[in-house]
């Protein structure tokens, strides 16, 4: 379907999720329940910024969805973001389309 206005369409955010390599995954708790956080989802906004979030399972198993979580201050975790968000571009600017 083409854009006949020539306008371009509003993208709210771009979207990836990004695995964790596992000497960088942690594990935190949520209603006395500990989850390993293996998964980063990175978001880049409208104003050029990037959020995070983590997300895992119960570390006991289970059944359970993924749960999220924030992202703790790390300098190693910020790096692993900064590259991510990097190879994100160059996959999405290099698209072969539908």
């Amino acid at each position: 379907m083409s854009n006949e206005s020539g306008t371009p369409p509003e993208v709210s955010a771009l979207a990836n999720n990004v695995a964790v390599p596992e000497e960088l995954q942690w594990t935190d708790s949520r209603r006395d329940v500990e989850y390993r956080l293996p998964i980063l989802n990175i978001r880049l906004l409208q104003d050029g910024s990037l959020a995070a979030k983590a997300y895992g399972r119960p570390v006991a198993g289970g059944r359970g969805g993924y749960t999220s979580f924030r992202v703790p201050e790390s300098p190693e975790l910020a790096a692993l973001i900064s590259r991510a968000a990097d190879e994100s571009g160059r996959l999405w600017s290099g698209h072969a389309g539908l």
